[in-house]
């Protein structure tokens, strides 16, 4: 995939569907009875990166202060998503240790993943900081993933949604009815290719979590360095 082009299509899409009125609002982010749970294997971002994100949120809180931003310690991009978040999957179905082994057996001979913030894009419900990696070492340690879960027998849900193939983040959802939809638009335009950074990615996470990775819900099941 090209990720350029790939990026650029979401935007252009999404951001006319935004400006006219043809928006997504999520309607769980407040439910607080949401119980849907999965487990994510998922890269955080430094926190001069994270900083810089801030700015960007700071901006779009101005316009549309009603709406749902993602704080510092929620920010991560997706690997895999192992097992998609659902009402029917809790934590004891499961024993960690043996998804961690699957892990630790993909991550063998996997050196440094960098990942460029460049620019931000959008969908019909959210925002989102579009994520380059450097080169193919996150697309090679997907296939692996892909390959050593197929064949472990263990529980998982990988590619049921869609195969992952970005390195994004998003950073703000729509949670209510948007003031000024073509304003918002206008604001993250200004950031459409802004630089937000390059960070050498320092360990990889396994979580078990909810829909939108609240640090509150979230378990941290394995931490995994990379070199």
């Amino acid at each position: 995939m090209n990720l350029t082009e790939h990026y650029d299509q979401l935007y252009k899409t999404s951001s006319e569907a935004i400006a006219a009125g043809k928006y997504v609002i999520d309607s769980e982010i407040k439910n607080e009875s949401d119980s849907r749970f999965g487990i994510t294997l998922l890269i955080r971002p430094n926190d001069e990166i994270k900083a810089n994100i801030q700015h960007f949120i700071n901006e779009l809180k101005k316009v549309e202060p009603e709406q749902y931003f993602y704080p510092d310690s929620d920010i991560h991009i997706t690997v895999m998503s192992i097992i998609s978040c659902s009402t029917e999957f809790n934590l004891n179905q499961i024993s960690p240790n043996e998804y961690i082994e699957v892990i630790c057996r993909s991550l063998v001979d996997v050196n440094k993943i960098k990942i460029h913030y460049k620019g931000i894009t959008a969908s019909p419900s959210a925002i989102m900081i579009q994520g380059f990696p450097s080169d193919e070492t996150l697309n090679n340690l997907r296939n692996r993933l892909r390959e050593n879960f197929k064949n472990s027998g263990l529980q998982q849900s990988i590619d049921s949604r869609y195969e992952i193939s970005t390195a994004h983040s998003t950073i703000m959802r729509f949670q209510d009815k948007l003031q000024n939809p073509e304003k918002l638009i206008e604001t993250a335009t200004k950031f459409r290719d802004y630089d937000f950074g390059e960070f050498e990615v320092k360990s990889i996470e396994l979580v078990y979590n909810d829909w939108y990775q609240r640090k509150t819900t979230t378990r941290v099941l394995g931490d995994f360095g990379l070199r």
